[in-house]
């Protein structure tokens, strides 16, 4: 059986689109092979599907720049599933409107109130794919007018959220960044999200001021803390405000769907994502995939849009590097979602099984 676990291609293909190209490929060249496809997600695009929820429940929360969405969010074994690009996805913003000193986080407290109101206690969230940077400013105001408003808890104190501290939070993410400084939520992230180089500098002032009042009130701070700066300050907020634990998304997946049940009857494991290199070794999707995989001795196929760094890819254990991107013609766009899917059907067409 070959198994086919391939994260998005970034703007252009979903984790099951790839897989379906791929399992087309592999069926030109070898047959009725078995073939089983699992979506999966570290977190961003695609994290709900992913995370094979027991029912999903659809809504209407504010985008980023406050109009109104189509969100969708999941539950499973009672535990809400969150994907915050549902409802702030920098996707969901014309790029010609995106502005990073404007874009909230309120979405996604909608999120977590629809979600409250269905009775759960315990979430997941999926912090990948935003399109603030607002530290989750957005966010608890929503939570603190839902408090005041269907609750009847008055909550004076901005910095009192001790109402918030009973829910269980799990973060899903592969950003380590702090919220600060020059691996933080502003530098690295911001200017992805179409701030230039003085709203760069504007975001820092403000994630440190927030920061500093924050631990001021409250006695710590969780501002440095790997993965504070996920999603434009929305893990700081989670952290600091909800007691939040972060855990890998891609192993929040794969634990999710039994992945190490499903090896035990795999002969080759295909996974990929839309550029590979050195970092993609540092927790990313296919490295995951890849350390689950060497465990129950099946071997590793690492498809790909771009690739770099080859030999550190091989010596981690993929057994096969393969770039759909290849020999292909100039004059067609890469990024395309249709050239893309043709050259990964082509690609899997090369793939052989032993």
């Amino acid at each position: 059986m070959i198994l086919l676990i391939f994260d998005s291609f970034k703007g252009c293909m979903s984790s099951q689109e790839a897989n379906e190209a791929c399992a087309e490929g592999l069926r030109v060249r070898h047959g009725d092979v078995e073939i089983q496809e699992l979506e999966a997600s570290d977190g961003g695009e695609g994290f709900l599907r992913a995370m094979n929820p027991d029912h999903v429940v659809h809504c209407h929360v504010h985008d980023a720049m406050m109009r109104w969405t189509d969100a969708d969010f999941g539950i499973k074994d009672g535990k809400a599933i969150i994907e915050v690009a549902q409802a702030v996805g920098l996707n969901k913003i014309e790029p010609e409107l995106r502005n990073p000193l404007v874009a909230t986080s309120y979405g996604v407290g909608e999120l977590i109130v629809h979600t409250w109101e269905q009775g759960c206690r315990e979430f997941i969230i999926g912090l990948g794919g935003s399109g603030t940077s607002d530290c989750g400013l957005g966010m608890l105001r929503c939570l603190r007018h839902h408090a005041q408003q269907r609750l009847h808890q008055m909550w004076y104190d901005p910095f009192d959220t001790s109402v918030l501290r009973a829910l269980r939070v799990t973060l899903a993410s592969d950003v380590d960044s702090p919220l600060t400084g020059a691996h933080g939520a502003a530098y690295v992230f911001a200017p992805q999200k179409g701030a230039d180089r003085r709203q760069v500098e504007l975001l820092e002032r403000r994630a440190a001021t927030f920061a500093a009042m924050a631990a001021k009130h409250q006695g710590f701070d969780m501002s440095q803390r790997p993965g504070a700066g996920a999603a434009g300050g929305l893990g700081y907020a989670f952290m600091q405000f909800m007691d939040a634990q972060v855990e890998s998304g891609a192993e929040l997946v794969l634990r999710s769907n039994h992945f190490d049940d499903m090896l035990q009857h795999a002969d080759l494991v295909i996974t990929g994502e839309g550029a590979s290199d050195e970092q993609t070794l540092m927790g990313k999707l296919p490295s995951i995939v890849l350390r689950h995989a060497q465990k129950a001795g099946v071997p590793v196929v690492l498809v790909s849009g771009r690739i770099e760094d080859r030999r550190a890819l091989l010596d981690a254990g993929f057994t096969k590097l393969v770039c759909i991107n290849d020999g292909q013609p100039a004059d067609e766009d890469p990024l395309d979602k249709e050239v893309a899917q043709k050259r990964l059907v082509k690609a899997a067409q090369g793939i052989g099984l032993s």
